[in-house]
Parts: C-alpha cells; structure tokens; sequence
C-alpha cells in the first residue's frame, strides 16, 4: 500500500467512504427494479470510488485496524470497511445477474444463480470478520463445518431435493415453457422450477408439483424438442368388402383437406392390416403442438365422415 495522500490522519478519507457507501446505496434503491444495469453501472462506479479512496488513503481493507474502535476513528474505520465489502459483493452479484440475462436464461439458470450469491455473502461474511472485527476465520470455518453436518444429516430429503434439483438445471434436460412427460404417465408444461420442486401444468389445467429429487429418478420425455411439433395417430377400420387403394386414397383427401395439422413435413397413411371382417387404417400427422391435438384430432374424425359418405365407404364394428 502506497503513503496515504491524506497524511497519517485516515479521518478524512474514512468519512469519505462513509459518505459514497451510504450515497451508493440510496442511489442503487432509487434506479429501481426494472433498471438492471443501471444499477450495475451505479455499484461499480460507487465502488471504484471508494476503492480509489482506501488506496490513495493507505487504508487495506483486507488488514484488521489497530484503532480503538470506541473512538470515532475507530467506528468509521470499522464502517467504511463493512461498506466497501458490501460493495464489493454487490458489484460482484450485479455482473453475474448481467451475465445471465446476456444468455438470455434466467429463470433456467435460477439455482445455480441463487448458489453463487450465497457463496458470495458467506465469503464476505468471513471477511468483515475475519478483516473488520479481528475473529479467526480458521475458528468460524470450522464451526460452521460442524454446523453444516448436523444441519445435512437434519435435511436429507430437502438437499436431496436441492441437488437434484441443480443437476437437473445444469444437465438441461427441460427447459421453463417445455412439454415433458415422465415414465410414470404424468405430462405437463414445465412452468416453474425452484430450490425444492418443479411444477407441470397439465393438459386438464392443473399443477402437479414434483419434488426434484423423484423427478431426476425417472425418465423423462421432451415433447418440446427439437421443436414443438407432436406426431399424432389415429386409428380407423373400414369393411373388408372395399378395395384397401380407394379406402387409402379417401384417407389421405382427408389429411390434405385438413387445416389443424402440419403439412411438412407431410402426413402419411399406412394400411396396417386386413381380414375377413375389415380393412385397419392408420393416419399419421403432426400437429403444431401438443395442446393443438385434441382439436385436430376431431377435425380428422369429422372429414372421415363426410369423406366416407362422398365415397360410399363403410365402416367396420369394433374389433
């Protein structure tokens, strides 16, 4: 650390700090919400500044003080450096909030998130301590390793969860907007996921709220990927009396006529089998997306109809 600037009186350059912490915070509150990055340019130029401060005064805020802390001198001291910290992390915490939203993934990335800026505020913890008030650090890291134990052995279920859930967020197997269905028959969209749990709106509008750790014990199905397009079946029996080509080529009049399905790529008809008593047909097509089927599919059933009274079709009884 260079000669203070200000001489060996730090009064000065003390009550400075004091001044642009306190003023950075007001400032910080007053941007807003909805204003990240001028927040973000708020802390970094308030803590530049009182950085510039702490060198040009010859004050380390990483060395314990020796002035008496009843002082005024010493209360300065002690606050000017619990601001700076403070500074510090926020800074640190406002850059990776702007990371984030750079990649354009912050709800997917809320975990790990999360994780970062309590690492960040326990780090700083230990500084203004370990810096500010003279504790051994050595003594409170073990301490709270201890604490952590009993706390772990407490939680199983709930840091099961946790993990669970951060290995799910890093593996990116869904994402927040996803259509997924799990081996247990349950399928939704993905519309929330937090520390604990994920939750799926169902097709009958309800929320199913799974615990991440059984949601990363089951496979899992993406009906949003690579896209939003979902193949859809439907099966049809027609009487063996027809010939199979005019029966396929009534089929496929009404998969071009539909409007609900996707065209491309294009839809298909298979003849699966035939016997004495019917002629089974399959229609094959996509639609745009899985809350899109149910309406396709009645759109399909209704043409059928009026497709097998234009070509004197018969259907046949159930198998």
């Amino acid at each position: 650390m260079p000669p203070s600037l200000f001489g060996d009186d730090h009064t000065l350059p003390l009550v400075l700090i004091n001044l642009l912490g306190i003023t950075g915070i007001v400032v910080w509150h007053l941007q807003g919400r909805d204003r990240p990055t001028g927040r973000l340019i708020v802390q970094i130029l308030f803590f530049i500044g009182m950085s510039l401060v702490l060198y040009m005064g010859g004050i380390a805020p990483h060395q314990a003080d020796d002035v008496d802390a009843e002082t005024l001198t010493g209360a300065l001291s002690k606050s000017a450096r619990i601001l700076w910290w403070t500074h510090l992390a926020w800074t640190i915490i406002g850059l990776i909030h702007i990371y984030v939203r750079l990649n354009r993934k912050p709800r997917e990335a809320h975990l790990i998130l999360d994780m970062a800026v309590a690492g960040i505020y326990l780090g700083v913890a230990l500084s203004v301590m370990g810096f500010v008030f003279g504790l051994p650090i050595a003594t409170l890291v073990t301490t709270s390793g201890v604490v952590a134990l009993i706390l772990g052995l407490a939680l199983q279920n709930t840091l099961g969860d946790v993990f669970s859930g951060i290995a799910l967020t890093l593996g990116k197997a869904y994402a927040i907007g996803d259509w997924v269905q799990l081996s247990d028959g349950t399928a939704g969209r993905v519309t929330e996921t937090n520390w604990r749990s994920t939750n799926l709106l169902t097709g009958l509008n309800n929320i199913v709220v799974l615990p991440n750790s059984m949601l990363a014990k089951q496979s899992l199905t993406s009906l949003s990927r690579p896209d939003e397009s979902h193949l859809m079946t439907l099966g049809v029996r027609f009487a063996a009396g027809q010939k199979p080509r005019i029966v396929e080529d009534a089929m496929r009049i009404v998969l071009e006529t539909s409007t609900r399905i996707v065209k491309d790529p294009a839809p298909a008809v298979a003849l699966k089998s035939i016997d004495a008593a019917a002629i089974e047909v399959e229609l094959q097509f996509r639609v745009a997306s899985l809350a899109a089927g149910t309406s396709a599919k009645n759109e399909i059933i209704d043409l059928i109809h009026d497709q097998c009274s234009l070509s004197g079709l018969s259907l046949a009884g159930p198998a």
